[in-house]
Order: C-alpha cells, then sequence, then structure tokens
C-alpha cells in the first residue's frame, strides 16, 4: 500500500460516507490527529419530551467524538478503528436548540487498541459539562474494509 492521503483528505472523505454524522446534523473538526471536536445542533428529532433531549442522541454523539479521535490517529497509519466499548456519564440535560460540542482526545494508543475521552460542552449555557465518557476502539489495517480504496487509494 503506497502512502496514505493527508489526513484532511481522509477526514473529507470520512464526512462524505459517514451518513450518521450529517442525518444528526454533527460536524466534525479535527484538530489534530488523536484531537478532535464534533458539533451538533438539537432539534426538534432529538427530542424524547417536551423541550428534553433523547439520552441516545448524546450517546451517539459520544461514540462519534470517541470513535473520530482514535480514527483520527488510526488514518494516520492506514488503520481504522471499530468501537470495542464506551461508558458515559450523563451530568446535565439537554434542551431544544442547545449548540453541543464533544472534545475527544487520546488517552492511550497501542498496538491493537486506543483510549480515548470525550467530554461533551453545552455552548449556549456557558460551556456546561453534560456528559462525559470513556472508550476503547480496537485498531486495524485499513486493507480489511470493503472501502479502504475510498479511503486508502493505491
Amino acid at each position: 500500500m503506497d502512502t496514505p492521503p493527508d489526513i484532511s483528505t481522509l477526514i473529507a472523505t470520512y464526512n462524505q460516507i459517514n451518513h450518521y454524522g450529517r442525518a444528526n446534523g454533527m460536524t466534525l473538526h479535527v484538530d489534530q490527529p488523536g484531537n478532535i471536536r464534533y458539533t451538533m445542533r438539537v432539534l426538534n428529532e432529538h427530542l424524547s419530551s417536551p423541550n428534553t433531549c433523547h439520552g441516545g442522541v448524546l450517546a451517539g454523539l459520544m461514540d462519534a467524538a470517541l470513535g473520530a479521535a482514535a480514527l483520527s490517529l488510526a488514518f494516520t497509519a492506514a488503520e481504522l478503528v471499530s468501537t470495542v466499548e464506551f461508558k458515559m456519564n450523563y451530568f446535565h440535560p439537554v434542551h431544544l436548540h442547545d449548540e453541543l460540542e464533544a472534545h475527544g482526545s487520546i488517552e492511550h494508543a497501542g498496538k491493537t487498541l486506543i483510549v480515548s475521552t470525550t467530554t461533551i460542552r453545552c455552548l449556549t449555557r456557558n460551556n456546561l459539562v453534560v456528559a462525559r465518557g470513556l472508550g476503547t476502539f480496537n485498531r486495524y489495517p485499513a486493507t480489511k474494509r470493503d472501502f479502504r480504496d475510498l479511503l486508502f487509494p493505491s
């Protein structure tokens, strides 16, 4: 396999194939490999009761941010990742129209596993921390997946 494309090209391609993120209004920003931010605004579709965001929406944002931190680092070695496990703590409810920012970073990068952490803050409420999480991801060569040619063309 030739040298992988630069990280910004890989992230742009990933954003094109990430239907989940687009469908939920999530925008990925990669500050550097292993250090990312996901932003999103809470919409009517995200509510589970009047004015309150469903916890599953926050769990989806958490998994996406934890995984994107791991993936952005794995990309530098022409690798992909899959979630092994993650846990999160919810601290405060999130409401309609809240602007959220999930900051993900790497805690440990081993040969086969990457561990990342994420803090989700509500930007519209003075950066209130609404959730925190920890995730473990399996890293593996991009050649094991069908979309390797899309991300890592020869």
